[in-house]
């Protein structure tokens, strides 16, 4: 995998980050009326925090560069865009609004979980259940999310 191959996960990362919260923006309140009828508690800490953590996953690759762990980093990265691609797209169809991260997600998030797991499937250096593992913490990740919103919200109406 080149250098610049590398740096895409981090690329598309920016540039989502960019539509939710920069160009066209609105992510944040967007959100906290996300899914209908529910106010997600969904802070400015929680935002910096989750998006940080995000970023510097991203920039793993090309600090390990094209090692098996820079790979596995890379396909990390992009299953969690993914997932987060598929959040996007199906909260737009569910609310027939638009959800900041919606256009990056689709153009730029799933076509790089696509094309980085059939890549890196046949590369030597990534290990044959990388992929697979990918996918799972991916997809952990959504359902903890998910989970701890409903709970924060669930708890706030209670008080």
């Amino acid at each position: 995998m080149s250098l610049a191959m590398l740096w895409l996960p981090a690329g598309a990362v920016a540039a989502h980050l960019i539509e939710e919260f920069v160009w066209p923006g609105g992510f944040a309140a967007w959100y906290r009326h996300y899914p209908p009828g529910t106010n997600a508690t969904v802070t400015p800490r929680f935002l910096v925090t989750v998006n940080a953590v995000f970023v510097a996953l991203a920039l793993m690759p090309p600090v390990f560069g094209a090692t098996a762990r820079g790979l596995t980093f890379w396909m990390v990265v992009a299953a969690i865009a993914a997932t987060n691609a598929v959040f996007h797209l199906f909260a737009t169809l569910r609310t027939r609004t638009y959800s900041p991260g919606v256009i990056t997600g689709v153009l730029l998030y799933l076509p790089l979980a696509f094309v980085g797991a059939t890549s890196l499937i046949r590369d030597p250096q990534v290990a044959p259940g990388t992929v697979a593992q990918a996918i799972v913490i991916a997809l952990a990740y959504q359902v903890w999310s998910s989970w701890n919103h409903r709970r924060h919200a669930l708890t706030l109406r209670a008080s």
